[in-house]
C-alpha cells in the first residue's frame, strides 16, 4: 500500500502522524511511505530520519494526497485539505465529526473512507487510540489551568497548591474518565483541593480507592455542580460520550455564580465542549473571558507537547496502520471488531449512528 503522511496544517498543531520507527515497520513489510518535507520537524524528527527508515520525501501536501492510498494524520482535515481527499482514499486520523457539520459534509462529498481514531473501540468499551491523548490533555489541563489562574492573565491570582498558612486552590473536575483521572492526579500532586464528579459509580470507586486524601469523589448532578462552582478556582471539563456531542454541564447562567478570575478548561471541546460558553481556541490565542470567567478551550492541547504526544499516539496507532496496510481497509475491519468501530463515513455514507443523529442525517449500516 502507498501511505501518505502530510504536515499537520491546523493552527499550532506540531504533532505528526507517524514516526520514523513507524515508517520502518511499514517499509520492511514492502509498503511505500511518502512523508511531506519537514512533516516531523516540530516533533523532533528530521527528514533524514524518515529517509533512513525507508520513506520518500515529497515537497508538497498535494503530492502526498495525490499518491497515497491511505493518509495517516493526527487531526481532522481542515478546509484547505477537503478537495485533496480522493474517492476510496482511506483517511485515518482524529475526526470528531459530531462537533463539525462542515467537516462531516465535506467528507461525505469526498467519497473517502474515514476511520476515526477516537471511535476505535475494544470489547471492554475502552478507546485505545483516544486514551494516550486523553492522558496528555488531562495532565495538561491542570498545567494550563494553574498558569491561567495567575493574575496577569486575569485569573484569581491563586497558587494551585497554596503555601504553609494559606489554603490551596479548589479544583472541580467534571468526569472521572481518562481525562478526569489524569487531571485529578496532577492537581492532587500539586497540593490542590480536588473534587471530581461523575455519574459512573465504578469510576468514582476507583478514584476513591486510588487517589490521595485531597481528592474527593462525588456523584454528578446539576445540583452538585451548582454547589461546587461558587467556590471553585479551576474547573476542568473532561466528559465524553463516544462519537457524540458532549453534554452541556455548565450553562451560561452559571457563570454569574462563579468568582471573578475563575478558570474553566474544557478538554471536551473536540466534541463540542461541555460548557455552554465554550468555543474552540488555538495555542496562539488560547483564552477568552465571559462574565469575568477565564475560558481555555484549545482544541488540540497535546499539540503543545508534540514530542511526547506523537510518541504516545503512534505507540497505539501503528498496529492498526500496519493492519490496514497489510489487509486493506475492508478485510482489516472485517477481521477486527475494534477497528470496524472506527468507521465513521464510508464512500459518502455515514456509518456511525451518533454522527448521523448529531446533524439529523441519514445513517447507513456499515
Amino acid at each position: 500500500m502507498r501511505i501518505g503522511v502530510p504536515i499537520e496544517i491546523k493552527n499550532n498543531e506540531n504533532r505528526v502522524g507517524m514516526t520514523p520507527s513507524g515508517v520502518f515497520e511499514l517499509t520492511k513489510r514492502n509498503h511505500a511511505v511518502y512523508v511531506q518535507k519537514n512533516a516531523g520537524y516540530n516533533s523532533g524528527f528530521l527528514d533524514e530520519d524518515y529517509i533512513g527508515a525507508g520513506a520518500t520525501i515529497l515537497d508538497t501536501i498535494e503530492e502526498v494526497y495525490e499518491i497515497a492510498e491511505m493518509i495517516v494524520k493526527v487531526k481532522e482535515p481542515i478546509e484547505q485539505e477537503y478537495t485533496l481527499i480522493k474517492p476510496n482514499q482511506v483517511v485515518f486520523t482524529y475526526f470528531h465529526f459530531a462537533s463539525s457539520e462542515t467537516l462531516t459534509n465535506a467528507m461525505i462529498k469526498s467519497k473517502s473512507i474515514c476511520i476515526a481514531y477516537e471511535t476505535v473501540e475494544d470489547a471492554d468499551g475502552t478507546l485505545p487510540l483516544l486514551i494516550p491523548m486523553s492522558e496528555v490533555a488531562g495532565r495538561m489541563s491542570v498545567q494550563q489551568g494553574a498558569k491561567y489562574l495567575e493574575k496577569p492573565i486575569m485569573g484569581r491570582g491563586i497558587l494551585l497548591g497554596g503555601v504553609p498558612g494559606v489554603p490551596p486552590a479548589k479544583v472541580l473536575i467534571l468526569g472521572a474518565g481518562v481525562v478526569g483521572y489524569q487531571a485529578a492526579k496532577m492537581a492532587a500532586g500539586l497540593g490542590a483541593s480536588v473534587h471530581i464528579l461523575d455519574i459512573n459509580m465504578k469510576a468514582l470507586r476507583y478514584v476513591s480507592d486510588s487517589m490521595p486524601n485531597n481528592v474527593v469523589s462525588e456523584f454528578s448532578s446539576e445540583y452538585n455542580i451548582r454547589k461546587h462552582i461558587v467556590d471553585s478556582d479551576l474547573i476542568i471539563g473532561g466528559v465524553l460520550i463516544k462519537g457524540a456531542k458532549a453534554p452541556k454541564l455548565i450553562t451560561k447562567d452559571m457563570l454569574k455564580d462563579m468568582r471573578p478570575g475563575t478558570v474553566m478548561v474544557d478538554v471536551a471541546v473536540d466534541q463540542g465542549g461541555c460548557f455552554e460558553t465554550t468555543r474552540p481556541t488555538t495555542h496562539q490565542d488560547p483564552t477568552y473571558i465571559i462574565d469575568d470567567v477565564v475560558h481555555y478551550s484549545v482544541a488540540n492541547m497535546p499539540g503543545a507537547v508534540p514530542y511526547t504526544s506523537t510518541m504516545a499516539l503512534t505507540n497505539v496507532t501503528l498496529p492498526y496502520v500496519i493492519k490496514l496496510a497489510n489487509e486493506g481497509w475492508e478485510k482489516a475491519c472485517e477481521n477486527s471488531a475494534s477497528l470496524a468501530k472506527g468507521l465513521n463515513i464510508v464512500k459518502g455514507d455515514i456509518v456511525y449512528k451518533e454522527i448521523a443523529e448529531a446533524f439529523d442525517l441519514e445513517f447507513a449500516e456499515a
